[in-house]
């Protein structure tokens, strides 16, 4: 009967490890920055932290952010940027992997180097760019290479250890089609946590918030964006949604990334667990001293 028990709790624990409370959605899109600006400071305000940013994108120990705009000349378009920049170069505890060839980030007024100034928006890729895509925050833009899917997972900044944060947001531009462009959260066990949705806004250079907090215990250890439904290339190019779909990304926020710890409802079943050995021990122990 004991070991029964103890196999009993070990089912109630599988299914209570995939079971997570509700997440606060946060979405907008519209025209300009201004649109989508006041959703922007709920997210921040829901996250925490300071209105001042610190050391590498700290807020208060509570919020880290990713704008892009202090990214360099020489990791700019049309050079790649490395996938380990911002735990490296500027540790914010994120680094990033794609499907695809690498990464870039647009070029900007004043970047040094021949045609940098066509590299606004991506305009170095395909020229029709630079009056699709619209930055946030000026004037530097994200995107993947030959693949619209971007990886993002989480470390102490500065380091190679595993972490977790309870909250990611992303600011995309030109989201023409409904539920393409989406992120997906994963915990540190790589079990989805929900797959949420940009809202779209037919027409070029528009801008979409969308942004998760995790408020009940839950810890995400790796997002994946998916950007519309195709990715930047020579040629390619978009056109409103009428089958193809370009988004680049601009700002991330996120939370604090800290140390991986399991699930509030792992750990109780970790404890539950413990408890039905330390009894089957006891009986066993019992009986023996019976005979």
């Amino acid at each position: 009967m004991k070991l029964q028990t103890f196999a009993f709790t070990l089912v109630l624990c599988g299914a209570a490890s995939h079971a997570y409370a509700s997440a606060i959605t946060f979405t907008a899109v519209g025209a300009n920055p201004a649109a989508i600006t006041p959703t922007r400071d709920a997210f921040r305000s829901a996250v925490g932290g300071g209105a001042v940013g610190g050391a590498n994108g700290s807020f208060g120990g509570l919020r880290r952010e990713i704008n892009w705009d202090g990214v360099p000349a020489g990791f700019s378009a049309p050079n790649s940027l490395p996938a380990n920049f911002f735990n490296v170069n500027s540790p914010r505890g994120v680094i990033f992997s794609t499907p695809g060839s690498g990464f870039q980030v647009s070029g900007a007024t004043g970047d040094v180097g021949a045609g940098q100034p066509a590299a606004a928006n991506f305009g170095n890729i395909d020229p029709s760019y630079t009056t699709t895509f619209q930055p946030f925050s000026a004037q530097r833009l994200f995107t993947a290479l030959g693949s619209n899917v971007v990886d993002v997972s989480f470390f102490l900044p500065g380091t190679a250890t595993l972490a977790t944060v309870s909250a990611f947001a992303a600011i995309v531009t030109d989201v023409d089609l409904a539920n393409t462009t989406s992120i997906q959260f994963f915990d540190a066990s790589n079990t989805s946590l929900g797959t949420f949705y940009a809202t779209n806004s037919v027409g070029s250079q528009s801008l979409s918030f969308l942004g998760v907090n995790f408020d009940a215990g839950e810890r995400v250890g790796r997002v994946r964006i998916t950007s519309g439904n195709a990715a930047l290339g020579a040629g390619v190019v978009d056109n409103n949604g009428n089958t193809t779909d370009l988004v680049a990304m601009d700002d991330f926020l996120y939370a604090e990334p800290s140390s991986a710890v399991p699930e509030p409802a792992t750990g109780l079943c970790i404890a539950a667990c413990l408890g039905a050995l330390m009894l089957k021990r006891r009986v066993v122990l019992v009986g023996m001293q019976t005979h």
